[in-house]
């Protein structure tokens, strides 16, 4: 057989490689009994990888687009354009040439075909490629017919399919591409099926695009389509467009645009019945590919032929739990202000140290929160405590509730039992330890034996390797369990907050002041987090004298520099200054609960931007002089606070009351920072031993490279340390999804259905413009918008406001050269609002894609009293 064209009967479900994505799968298509798909053929990527084989122009032109990068947008549309010429004028191998023919004379010469792109690199799980080449509809006559092929050929190099595989990770010289030629269907009407909803993404859910003629006007956009819904076999779901126009075939060739008759426009494009039979034939192809699908269909004479069928690559994964309840899921990465996807070995840490009933999705992990809002007992306090942290999670919550069709009510009425099913998998509710609420040394004590226990793990650590030391640290993760989960700390923490909480409801009541709690939290002491940005200060203050030094880091691009600071003046003092901070605070970095993630002191010269920053922008000593700011201004705040209680009736016990609790938020609520830093920390330290563990397996010939294990579970480690075997080929695919992952924003609720449940902010008074958020720290400033998804990337000055994605503590550095921060995720309680209140910070957090409305350089208001932006220049 020559593989140079090939049947759709004759394509076997390996050949990706010679059909392309969307000949493999017409191709699988076509055998399937009660699918129909127009009878056609492939002519392969090995006609065209012949065409172009000795074309040296082709090949030269290729080199130059190869080296370019996405930003150079004209010498990549000038490249392209000439590839493209070289494609149109190359002569079609003779062997593709014979075999087209003998088709066309066996499907018929004088009928019309589809000649369609199908390229190697398109309708990937993860990476479509939808629309990125062309296809032609109603093409007559052989020679038609081939030049088709060349143009389908040429269109591999439009400038928007090469930039989509730039962006992409695809190497143009990997790509290549085939033809379908498909006998053409002159339908009544055509369009899309999605089997699963693309608005909700629940799987359980079909969506139906229809209008006349053929699909290529709906494709193009050209008009608007009927919308239909199906769950279940029934239509849930009707929307009738007024179809002004659909595009028909031309009898000699080619296509046009028709005005549709005025009794037709408003009409329904499918009856009911056609729609139940397309929503069955979808799940049909669904089930036939294990995903859900966007398939392209038409209908003639009564009849459904499918042109095209590839895997929906936009939907969030669900959850995977083994039986077939219904279950919703919270998103752990919104409250722990990391959204980026976390690297299995990550995952595994974070798993075997929480207690929460958790599951994986995505990269990503989630909360079943399922019990807790089918009991009564649980539902409130799940709910509130999540909707202080986060009040879109609340909002979404409370519509899966309201709903009632997804959640059921558990109807036993003992509270106890209740209590037990709702808090299933969590600690036990009411065990709080109570805590001496006037005594600061209950946080000193914490602290003490928190670092005692690092320091002990970092002694015994070293004498462990191979199977000792995986079992050495899944042990000492009970330790850590032990020390975050300590009841001490947790009253600790719930103390300070609930101070907090107290001290914004009473002055608002009493006083009508909103955020009080803000100001009298600047400053606290114990705040691990907030000294490590005022911290990074003072080394800045220890590097300024010298110039040498200065200019040196200025230019610096690797990660070694620390060694080279020795042959300058003050470079011990400055080397001296870098490696104390990242003894104290380098094991911290962006996604820090990712065990996998590059730390600070794996990779110092994340701080050089940041330090050179606090050079340029601050005189010496400003830590201090920072800190000790905040901390007059919390005095000011509680004096002004207690003056104005004191004149109101009863004003001495408000007063008294009051003092009390900004006590508490002045003595416990700086170490709410801690257990995370200690989690982190000790992470490290399991971290650089595992990667010498893997060291020694990279130089048994077990793995390729030891950063290998982070596509590893614990488990998965654990067999490998002891087999020494490993499986490549799952490594490879698991890095694969990884970056499929990457593209995918987490949903904060999501149901066992796929479904992604979105809160809203219901606010009423606000400006038209007003992009709204949840308020986190008080005052309102202007300032320019700093637009920065990487903190590398940080070219902040003085003044600024910080607008990005979210932040976790490795950003705190940055606050020290702003005025403002908003950001897309967060809560009342997460670090950056915390960190915010106590740099004394206007801050606006959960602000719905915040970095694509708010421009870089912009100028900006921020709310932070009332939790909204306003973008004042364009």
């Amino acid at each position: 057989m020559s593989f140079m064209v090939l049947s759709f009967q004759e394509i076997e479900k390996t050949q990706i490689w010679l059909v392309g994505g969307k000949g493999l799968n017409l191709g699988a298509l076509s055998k399937r009994e009660g699918i129909r798909v127009p009878e056609g053929f492939c002519v392969t990527t090995l006609g065209y990888q012949k065409a172009i084989e000795q074309n040296m122009p082709y090949h030269a032109l290729l080199s130059r687009l190869t080296m370019l990068h996405v930003e150079e947008r004209d010498q990549i549309g000038e490249i392209s354009r000439e590839i493209r010429q070289i494609i149109m004028n190359t002569e079609i191998p003779y062997e593709v040439v014979e075999a087209v023919s003998r088709y066309l004379s066996q499907y018929g010469d004088e009928h019309a075909y589809a000649v369609r792109s199908s390229a190697t690199a398109e309708d990937l799980p993860h990476a479509s490629f939808a629309g990125q080449q062309d296809t032609y509809l109603n093409i007559i006559g052989k020679e038609a017919i081939l030049e088709h092929i060349r143009k389908c050929w040429a269109s591999l190099f439009t400038d928007r399919a090469v930039i989509y595989r730039m962006q992409n990770g695809f190497d143009h010289c990997q790509v290549y591409l085939a033809v379908i030629i498909q006998k053409m269907i002159f339908p009544q009407a055509s369009g899309i099926l999605f089997t699963a909803d693309p608005m909700t993404s629940s799987r359980k859910l079909l969506s139906i695009d229809a209008s006349y003629g053929l699909g290529e006007a709906l494709v193009s956009g050209l008009v608007s389509a009927d919308g239909y819904k199906v769950r279940e076999e029934e239509i849930v779901d009707k929307r009738i467009a007024t179809k002004k126009l659909a595009i028909y075939a031309r009898k000699e060739g080619g296509t046009e645009t028709r005005t549709i008759q005025s009794d037709q426009q408003k009409a329904q494009t499918l009856m009911d019945h056609h729609i139940l039979e397309l929503a069955r034939i979808g799940r049909q192809i669904e089930a036939y590919f294990g995903c859900p699908q966007d398939i392209e269909w038409c209908l003639s004479d009564g009849t459904f032929y499918i042109v095209q069928s590839r895997p929906i690559t936009t939907l969030f994964p669900i959850p995977e739990v083994n039986d077939q309840e219904n279950h919703v899921y919270v998103s752990v990465a919104h409250q722990q202000m990391m959204t980026d996807p976390i690297k299995p070995l990550g995952l595994s840490f974070y798993l075997m140290t929480t207690p929460a009933p958790m599951r994986v999705a995505g990269g990503r992990l989630f909360v079943d929160v399922t019990p807790m809002l089918a009991s009564p007992v649980t539902r409130e306090n799940i709910v509130n405590a999540l909707g202080k942290s986060d009040p879109l999670i609340k909002d979404a919550l409370m519509t899966v509730i309201e709903r009632g069709d997804f959640v059921k009510s558990i109807l036993n009425d003992n509270p106890v039992e209740n209590s037990d099913k709702g808090n299933r998998g969590l600690p036990p509710a009411g065990t709080q330890t109570p805590v001496d609420e006037q005594d600061p040394s209950i946080v000193a004590d914490l602290i003490k034996n928190n670092e005692a226990s690092i320091e002990e793990l970092k002694q015994k650590i070293q004498t462990k390797s191979g199977s000792d030391l995986i079992d050495f640290i899944q042990e000492d993760i009970q330790e850590l369990r032990k020390i975050l989960f300590d009841p001490r700390s947790s009253a600790v923490i719930t103390t300070g907050m609930n101070a907090s909480f107290w001290l914004n409801d009473k002055m608002n009541e009493w006083l009508g002041e909103k955020n009080a709690a803000d100001a009298i939290s600047q400053s606290v002491p114990n705040n691990i987090t907030s000294e490590m940005g005022l911290a990074l200060l003072d080394v800045a203050d220890v590097i300024r004298p010298y110039p040498e030094v200065v200019q040196y880091l200025q230019h610096v691009q690797k990660d070694q520099f620390l060694d080279d600071l020795l042959q300058f003046t003050g470079g011990q003092e400055a080397q001296e200054a870098i490696h104390a901070y990242l003894e104290r605070y380098g094991m911290r970095c962006a996604g820090e609960i990712d065990l996998t993630r590059t730390r600070w002191i794996e990779k110092p010269l994340t701080l050089v931007p940041l330090i050179l920053g606090n050079i340029k922008n601050f005189k010496p000593n400003e830590g201090s002089r920072k800190f000790e700011q905040g901390r007059q201004e919390a005095l000011r705040k509680e004096e002004e606070l207690l003056k104005r209680l004191k004149r109101l009736p009863d004003g001495e016990q408000k007063a008294q009351e009051t003092k009390e609790k900004i006590d508490i938020i002045r003595n416990l609520s700086g170490y709410r920072e801690y257990p995370k830093y200690g989690m982190v920390h000790r992470y490290f330290i399991y971290k650089k031993a595992l990667l010498k563990e893997a060291e020694r397996l990279v130089q048994a010939g077990v793995l390729r490279e030891k950063e290998d294990i982070y596509d590893l579970t614990f488990e998965e480690l654990r067999e490998v340390v002891s087999t020494r075997e490993v499986d490549d080929q799952m490594i490879r695919r698991r890095k694969d999804e990884y970056k499929l992952y990457e593209k995918l924003t987490p949903p904060r609720v999501i149901t066992s259905d796929g479904e992604i449940i979105t809160g809203k902010y219901k606010r009423d008074n606000l400006p038209a413009e007003a992009l709204v958020g949840l308020a986190v720290s008080s005052g309102v400033i202007e300032g320019r918008a700093r637009v920065i998804l990487n903190m590398e990337e940080a070219e902040l000055e003085d003044g600024d406001i910080l607008v990005t994605a979210f932040t976790d503590p490795s950003w705190t550095p940055l606050f020290v050269s702003i005025k403002g921060l908003v950001t897309e995720v967060g809560g009342l309680m997460t670090h950056g609002a915390v960190i915010a209140r106590e740099y004394g910070l206007s801050a606006v957090v959960g602000v719905e894609n915040a970095t694509k409305r708010i421009k870089d350089g912009q100028r900006i208001r921020v709310h932070g009293t009332e939790g909204y932006i306003e973008i004042l220049s364009l």
